[in-house]
């Protein structure tokens, strides 16, 4: 079964091709955050014109690169949320646009279990049940993962994302959009434990996660150090705060994948690609006998291989929209 796969959530336009949900026989993508990073984030009007402009053309790359003719495209699949809303829109008009035109069905996909599937099309032998840690710029959360499309939320963060925390300490340390690989590059050879950072926990739920201390905690330290005039270790700030970003995620994963009676751990989303917290994973899950699965740093980010890839199940699973499919800026997973 060949699906046509459209991700337009946040500032990414991909177009995928995927066989049966495993094979991958194109994966187009478009980033803007070269024109983003002059303004230090995503600005939505940009993404979502820019959206307009490439989504077009990178749907003929796709299927070019695929080998295969619009009549051979067996279903449709799209991001239908959560995300920017207008740049999801794009994405939504665009798919319901192919998939009436070519009489084929529509198969609306959730952005985070996408992200969860990349690891189906790196690992072939993965299955259900697992645990998965998806951290991204807009979400951290963990996820029982019960079977393809039937899935729960056991924690997740009260307000800021990891990778906003990422995002906006690097902008104050005057690092470049997306911030996560330039702290990651600027942290090597700094000391983690020199700035002592804050650790969450949350009343309520203990698996739940809050980045939003941390974040103001970071920055302002930068600000003290710049009004005083005081020297700062940019590096060991950038190693501090993976650590304590790290220092949230990593423990609560272990205690819901006991909680929940999971021997699999499977890391998601863009975060996922951060080497402290690939290597803390690494080591607790050697520590309690878990089986560990890391998507490789390319099916990280955002991409159409991810949705292509979920929408197989979904479409196993009976998940079809019509013409009157929306874009949702929120969505449950």
């Amino acid at each position: 079964m060949n699906i046509l796969a459209f991700e337009s959530s946040c500032d990414e336009t991909a177009v995928a091709v995927v066989r049966d949900g495993r094979h991958v026989l194109s994966d187009a993508i478009l980033s803007q955050a070269d024109m983003h990073s002059i303004y230090g984030g995503v600005v939505p009007e940009i993404a979502s014109r820019k959206h307009i402009e490439s989504i077009a053309g990178l749907t003929d790359k796709a299927l070019s690169a695929a080998g295969i003719s619009k009549g051979e495209v067996d279903a449709v699949a799209v991001t239908y949320g959560p995300g920017l809303i207008g740049a999801l829109l794009v994405g939504v008009n665009f798919a319901k646009s192919a998939a009436y035109a070519l009489g084929r069905p529509l198969i609306p996909v959730h952005h985070l279990r996408g992200h969860i599937a990349a690891n189906y099309i790196a690992f072939p032998e993965l299955e259900p049940p697992f645990l998965a840690l998806c951290i991204s710029g807009g979400n951290s959360m963990l996820v029982d993962v019960r079977g393809y499309t039937d899935m729960s939320i056991l924690g997740a963060t009260r307000d800021d994302a990891a990778g906003e925390c990422f995002d906006k300490i690097a902008r104050v340390l005057g690092l470049p959009y997306p911030g996560g690989l330039p702290m990651q590059e600027l942290a090597e050879g700094g000391d983690s434990t020199k700035y002592p950072l804050p650790r969450a926990k949350v009343a309520g739920n203990d698996l739940d996660m809050s980045f939003s201390g941390l974040k103001t905690a970071a920055v302002n330290l930068v600000h003290n150090a710049q009004q005083k005039g005081e020297p700062l270790d940019r590096a060991s700030l950038a190693a501090s705060v993976a650590a304590a970003i790290s220092d949230e995620l990593v423990p609560r994963a272990m205690e819901a994948a006991r909680r929940c009676g999971h021997h699999t751990l499977v890391a998601a989303g863009g975060v996922a690609a951060n080497k402290r917290i690939r290597g803390d994973l690494e080591q607790a899950c050697r520590e309690q006998g878990l089986r560990l699965y890391l998507p490789p740093l390319r099916l990280c980010g955002d991409n159409g291989a991810m949705i292509g890839s979920q929408a197989y199940y979904e479409y196993l699973a009976g998940a079809r929209a019509d013409m009157s499919l929306n874009a949702y800026a929120n969505l449950e997973i």
